[in-house]
């Protein structure tokens, strides 16, 4: 059986001392870099797209790689950019370079948006 009283260690738990610590380097050593932005171009799509900015009257699908999918929910569409969906419609989708992989581009029509691939079945 446990007594109410611990022992613990009589050793002192101060953080070492400043002779201890290796010598700090300061940023102005350094040489200075300096630095290119780069901005990622992908042939074949259109630069709103690279840039994280779907516009989907300009997206064209891909001359191979299109399937069919079925909807599984109803999705309301969020901004322009999505494409709102009915439960069990069939759509066609695709995906383009660079792009989230939690979303396709969803073709109905001539309606095109970007659809998220948990709310399909993709088929074959």
């Amino acid at each position: 059986r446990f007594s109410g009283t611990f022992v613990g260690n009589a050793e002192s738990t101060s953080p070492p001392t400043a002779a201890t610590s290796p010598p700090a380097v300061g940023a102005a050593t350094l040489p200075a870099v300096p630095t290119i932005p780069v901005v990622p171009t992908i042939v074949g799509v259109p630069n709103t797209v690279a840039e994280g900015v779907l516009n989907p009257s300009e997206v064209k699908p891909p001359a191979s790689g299109t399937r069919r999918a079925r909807v599984l929910y109803d999705y309301e569409a969020a901004d322009s950019t999505e494409l709102a969906l009915l439960a069990d419609e069939m759509i066609t989708v695709y995906s383009l370079p660079g792009m989230d992989p939690d979303w396709l581009i969803g073709e109905r029509g001539n309606q095109k948006g970007k659809v998220p691939v948990t709310y399909l079945e993709l088929l074959s």
